[in-house]
């Protein structure tokens, strides 16, 4: 390269002119051109002209606005590192100067020289850079060179012809390639409008559509049409183009290649065509055995239709039946518990009673206590998911008594959970247990807390439903209750177990398994039916079907305070369990009562038909020979107006023989059984 030439040329700027004129006389001998500039301003219109070297007295900046040098420098390509040389007083290090680091920072390729210099100093710092650049630059352009080339192998063996859109003025190039492919010379003028003149008619909405779709959006340019040449001969074209944006992110071009693709298209019809006439053979061939095939395929729908149905229903009747017999093992093994609780229970209220005053007997005596009563509420649990506790099913307005469990759920979701209620106006009663209802609303919402990690969204909804053709659930109204969390879900291994007592997919020590278990059961006793849907990543759906009421919610009437027993009252007291006849006996004759025990029902009748003296009959259900329903009944017959209180564990009456009795759940505290006496009595 010649002396003069950009990138052998150098820009000086220095605050007089005798020190710009040195340093351009030294540059010069060294056989380089140079050129002075006055200010920044100038620096920059000298680079952008081509300079490959900028040589800067640094008083000559230091109180410039470097932010016009500082933004071309940052927008430069990438493969380029414009160097600057940097005249100092001080040097280049931080410890002397310390402008040098920040100047470093800002200008990028910096070269410190410290005044007074030598000469060849100078000279040699800027030979080398410029030099050191000129190498970088011819590189470069062999690099682009080879590229194109390769570039251009590449687009001759696909047979593909290179274009380039410019925008917004809409200018066309084209390769000699694309030209052909719209029936033009090699070296023949194409533009833009010549393009869009050649292409079909009836392509044309459907090309500009497409090419204002990637002017808007910046999507690639991808389109097949077909194109007329000037000799009338129409052939299709293939292109495919993709956004060149500016620095400041508009689209200054469209960059694609193009091919002919007239011979694909051509054997594309040739091949619709002998489609079609396949097509028209068979429906002819279909025609004369449509009646026979028809009536195949619908006996074979219908049996297949049968045998999903079929397989579905014993499905449903394993599992049901799995499920009775799992909550009759688990009715019986709950009720013969709660007979060992009530035992336990009765026995400790009694000694607590008896006991001196000493506080860490009575400490101990009440963690006793509590575990009893732990294990009575897993035996509730227990009958739940069997099916046989005792319920109180009356109608009850479902949004209320939603809405009033507000603050009780928010509590116990804790303040990273977000509970959100659906619950319509207008809803017909339902007819349920309220107190078990709100335990299995809580139990819901507590579960669903746990699949979230304690943090997500919790919704409660209230729909009507009509039940038709459902197995498991009677045909009727009902309502569902839907509780919704963003958990984590449950596979459909886990789902299918979900419910079954005992099985818990949380940790071990975080659950018992009797939680879906109990809301489960308690679903099936009142008439519906719980439902579970869930998909792993995304939540659970836990629904409880709920039979609609046909009577008016009830309403709550004042507390009526309780009369206080001081009589001695003659109890006659029937259960054949050894253990709790003898702990409700002395429970009983503590609260100063005189008891006549018998373990039978008969033995129990033939009292009652003596003219012994007694003012209440209280009865175990479940026993040998004679039930205490059974009891109940034929008391009636022998003494109607004898009170009558109901022990049991759960609900075992049978149908028909639904009486009103006054019940007591076992295992109960002698302050219940007292307050349960108390009302009866009074």
């Amino acid at each position: 390269m010649k002396p003069g030439a950009s990138s052998e040329r150098a820009v000086i700027l220095a605050p007089t002119g005798r020190d710009a004129a040195v340093a351009a006389a030294l540059i010069k001998e060294a056989g380089f051109y140079a050129d002075v500039c006055a200010d920044i301003a100038g620096l920059i219109q000298q680079i952008e002209g081509g300079a490959g070297l900028a040589v800067i007295a640094d008083e000559a900046i230091k109180t410039a606005d470097l932010r016009g040098l500082m933004r071309w420098l940052a927008d430069q390509p990438s493969w380029s590192d414009f160097p600057i040389v940097l005249l100092t007083h001080q040097g280049g290090g931080p410890e002397r100067n310390p402008d040098a680091v920040r100047l470093g920072q800002v200008l990028g390729n910096v070269t410190f020289i410290e005044r007074p210099f030598h000469p060849t100093t100078l000279v040699s710092i800027v030979g080398s850079a410029i030099r050191g650049r000129q190498y970088h630059t011819r590189a470069i352009l062999a690099d682009l060179t080879e590229s194109e080339e390769l570039l251009q192998t590449a687009l001759n063996a696909g047979h593909l012809g290179a274009l380039e859109l410019h925008l917004p003025g809409f200018e066309l190039e084209a390769s000699d390639t694309c030209k052909a492919f719209f029936g033009r010379k090699p070296g023949e003028p194409f533009s833009y409008q010549d393009l869009l003149a050649s292409i079909h008619p009836d392509d044309r909405i459907r090309r500009a559509e497409v090419m204002d779709r990637t002017i808007k959006t910046g999507r690639d340019y991808s389109i097949e049409y077909r194109a007329i040449w000037p000799d009338g001969s129409q052939h299709w074209i293939d292109v495919r183009s993709r956004a060149v944006r500016a620095p400041d992110g508009s689209i200054k071009s469209l960059v694609g290649v193009s091919s002919d693709i007239t011979a694909r298209k051509l054997a594309e019809i040739e091949r619709e065509n002998l489609l079609a006439q396949l097509a028209a053979e068979r429906t002819a061939l279909a025609e004369l055995t449509a009646t026979l095939e028809q009536r195949v395929e619908q006996r074979t729908a219908d049996l297949m239709k049968e045998v999903a149905a079929r397989e579905r229903a014993q499905e449903q009747l394993r599992q049901a039946q799995k499920m009775e017999t799992i909550g009759q093992l688990t009715g019986g093994v709950a009720h013969d518990f709660n007979n060992l609780l009530m035992a336990v229970m009765g026995n400790l209220d009694l000694l607590r009673k008896r006991m001196p005053d000493d506080p860490r007997l009575h400490r101990l005596i009440d963690g006793a206590l509590q575990g009893a009563e732990r294990g009575a509420s897993l035996t509730q649990r227990l009958l739940a998911f069997a099916r046989q506790q005792d319920l109180r099913a009356v109608a009850v307005d479902l949004r209320s008594l939603i809405l009033g469990m507000g603050d009780l759920l928010e509590r116990s979701l804790g303040p990273r959970v977000a509970l959100r209620l659906d619950i319509p106006e207008g809803l017909p009663p339902a007819r349920i247990d309220a107190n078990q209802l709100e335990l299995a609303i809580l139990n819901l919402a507590i579960n669903a807390r746990d699949a979230m990690d304690d943090s997500g969204t919790i919704d409660i909804r209230v729909d009507r439903y009509r039940a038709s053709g459902d197995l498991a659930l009677q045909p009727g109204d009902y309502l569902k209750l839907s509780v919704i969390d963003t958990g984590k879900g449950m596979t459909p291994e886990i789902l299918k177990k979900a419910v079954e007592p005992f099985f818990s997919s949380k940790p071990l020590g975080k659950g018992t398994g009797l939680g879906l278990s109990m809301v489960h059961g308690l679903a099936v006793q009142l008439g519906g039916a719980l439902q579970l849907s869930s998909t792993v990543g995304e939540g659970t759906t836990a629904t409880l079907v709920l039979p609609v009421a046909t009577s008016a919610p009830e309403t709550d009437s004042p507390a009526q305070a309780l009369q206080k027993v001081n009589r001695s009252a003659v109890i006659l007291f029937v259960d054949d369990d050894p253990l709790i006849a003898m702990s409700t006996t002395e429970m009983l004759e503590d609260l100063g009562h005189h008891v006549i025990g018998v373990s039978s029902g008969r033995h129990a009748l033939d009292i009652l038909r003596s003219e012994q003296p007694i003012d209440l009959m209280m009865t175990d259900h479940v026993m040998p020979g004679m039930t205490g329903v059974e009891l109940a009944a034929a008391t009636r017959e022998v003494r109607p107006t004898l009170p009558i209180l109901l022990a049991t564990g759960y609900a075992e009456l049978p149908e028909g023989a639904q009486l009103d009795l006054p019940r007591l759940a076992k295992p109960y505290h002698q302050d219940q059984l007292r307050d349960r006496l108390d009302q009866l009595l009074g």
